[in-house]
């Protein structure tokens, strides 16, 4: 029960990727931590990321107005538990964050067994989980317990103490911003507000922090990239609020959360439902994860709805594994640290990435042989091994290049249309332009050159 104890023994021993046992790791240091939407929570888990990477914070002013929205005030809580007539804490902060409803008034009373029922939460179907609430926009309070522990409890009275407190402050979130060679945004964005939540989103923001590690050391980037740490809804909204005049450069985002278990994968829509992103994740999930779900865009999920409202309508699309609210384990304390694993991470990772190498590697070619095939072999392009699976796959996506390079279809139209993968059709267009047989159709839009 207690999110500070070690639930990763083994965690660096699957699969042997290490990328996927280092974005545990970093999961696992940020778990125990008591995020809210406001409060030391989130800066503390910002300091851990800064660790790897650089962050700039933006402190936003409780009573500020973010579009209908109004920055709360501040929350901190100190500790809190719930003692029995003999003086034994049934229920105790300390043990677990989530013991308590997430920006819970301050409280210290004595109570009779049924007044403090009306503030316990519990999940009756799930006897064994504690559940996770919030109280964010009332002024109440309130407790969370395994509900086999509740039905321990019996008549008589209850000193209940919450020593937490609402103060006028600030709602806190990071940013990390890498330059390219263009303005032109890629947008990563995961939700810093769950406490004790492994999968949902220690797992989004540790995959995030990482993957903004690994793109500092890349040289020649295109794109410039915006990873985006803030608490959900409010927190999108007052970056939204704050950074209008350059919505427009926006090209591709993602909102990633839940990425480190074992469902799906499963990719939520932008809104305009054909973006380029949208065709990019439907290609890397068809040549990475076949059993993936892709679903339309709906008005209901995380961040992507404060993206994607029609006053914005940017192109962001949500990555998860298991889609939110459909896994037993959702809201619950069963999301812990033996629920993520580093396999699901690291093939979480790894499509996150294949999607940035479309963006990054999609062009427009023209042939400047049209008429008839070339002859590749001459030009030692053509693997004339019989039996070479690998040399006839080569071969083929050759073939495609060559044919639709008409200066109408990108790369990326082209693994659409042909069922091959981007990567083997990127590296055909790069041979044939390196043999003399292509050139772009514009090129700003080739990034080999």
């Amino acid at each position: 029960m207690n999110p500070r104890a070690s639930h990763s023994v083994g965690a660096t021993r699957e699969d042997g990727d290490p990328i996927g046992a280092e974005i545990h790791a970093l999961a696992a240091e940020i778990y125990p931590i008591c995020r809210s939407i406001t409060g030391d929570g989130v800066r503390q888990t910002l300091d851990i990321l800064e660790r790897h990477i650089p962050i700039s914070r933006t402190e936003v002013p409780s009573g500020t107005a973010v579009y209908d929205w109004t920055i709360p005030q501040e929350w901190s809580i100190r500790q809190a538990w719930i003692k029995n007539e003999l003086g034994q804490k049934v229920v105790d902060f300390t043990r677990h964050n989530l013991h308590v409803v997430n920006y819970s008034m301050p409280v210290h009373r004595i109570l009779s067994y049924e007044e403090l029922a009306g503030h316990i939460h519990t999940l009756p179907d799930q006897p064994d989980l504690m559940p996770y609430r919030t109280i964010y926009y009332a002024e109440n309070w309130g407790f969370c317990m395994r509900h086999r522990d509740f039905e321990k409890l019996g008549p008589g009275s209850y000193e209940v103490f919450i020593d937490a407190e609402r103060f006028t402050g600030h709602l806190t979130y990071g940013e990390c911003v890498i330059p390219g060679e263009t303005d032109q945004v890629f947008l990563l964005s995961a939700h810093i507000c769950h406490p004790s939540l492994a999968n949902d989103n220690c797992s989004g923001i540790a995959l995030l922090t990482l993957l903004a590690k690994e793109l500092l050391a890349r040289q020649g980037l295109r794109h410039t990239y915006r990873f985006i740490f803030a608490p959900g809804t409010i927190g999108a909204l007052a970056w939204l609020s704050r950074n209008e005049d350059e919505l427009d450069r926006i090209q591709h985002g993602l909102v990633v959360s839940c990425v480190g278990d074992g469902g799906g994968p499963t990719y939520k829509r932008s809104r305009r439902g054909n973006a380029f992103i949208d065709r990019a994740m439907a290609i890397a999930l068809r040549d990475l994860a076949p059993q993936a779900t892709i679903l339309d865009f709906s008005p209901y999920g995380y961040d992507e709805r404060q993206y994607c409202s029609p006053g914005f309508n940017l192109p962001v699309g949500l990555f998860q594994r298991s889609l939110f609210g459909t896994f037993p384990e959702y809201h619950t304390s069963a999301d812990n640290l033996d629920f993520i694993r580093p396999r699901h991470l690291a093939l979480s990772w790894k499509i996150i990435r294949y999607v940035i190498d479309i963006a990054e590697n999609d062009w427009t070619p023209v042939s400047l042989c049209p008429k008839g095939e070339p002859q590749l072999g001459r030009r030692g392009l053509y693997g004339a091994v019989g039996g070479n699976s690998h040399a006839s796959d080569q071969n083929m996506a050759m073939l495609w290049v060559l044919n639709l390079a008409d200066g109408s279809h990108s790369l990326l139209e082209m693994a659409e249309r042909s069922g091959m993968p981007f990567t083997d059709v990127m590296t055909a267009a790069r041979r044939l332009k390196e043999a003399g047989l292509l050139v772009p159709a514009a090129p700003f839009l080739d990034p080999t050159i």
